[in-house]
């Protein structure tokens, strides 16, 4: 009774959505577990207390879609904004 009623046509784009953002949240979260240098999950890391490492920090930080954006236009639709904003068109 239940599939029948979830397992509709209408209902896979949302299906899709919520995937794709459990998704997107799984892999920040093995992210943040696995390179963060703030985060500690073994005791003898956990027992050496704050570092002051700026290189890893930074390195965590300026990871490779950041330096990939940052050569970007920030506009989501370059060609129809300047089409719409350009007054030479």
């Amino acid at each position: 009774m239940a599939a029948s009623r979830w397992l509709k046509p209408e209902v896979y784009p949302l299906f899709a959505s919520v995937s794709v953002a459990v998704g997107i949240c799984g892999m920040q979260l093995v992210r943040n577990i696995t390179t963060n240098p703030e985060v500690r999950v073994n005791k003898e890391k956990r027992s050496a207390g704050v570092l002051e490492n700026h290189a890893e920090g930074e390195k965590y930080a300026e990871h490779g879609l950041r330096k990939f954006v940052r050569q970007r236009s920030p506009q989501i639709m370059p060609s129809i904004n300047n089409f719409f904003s350009d007054p030479n068109n």
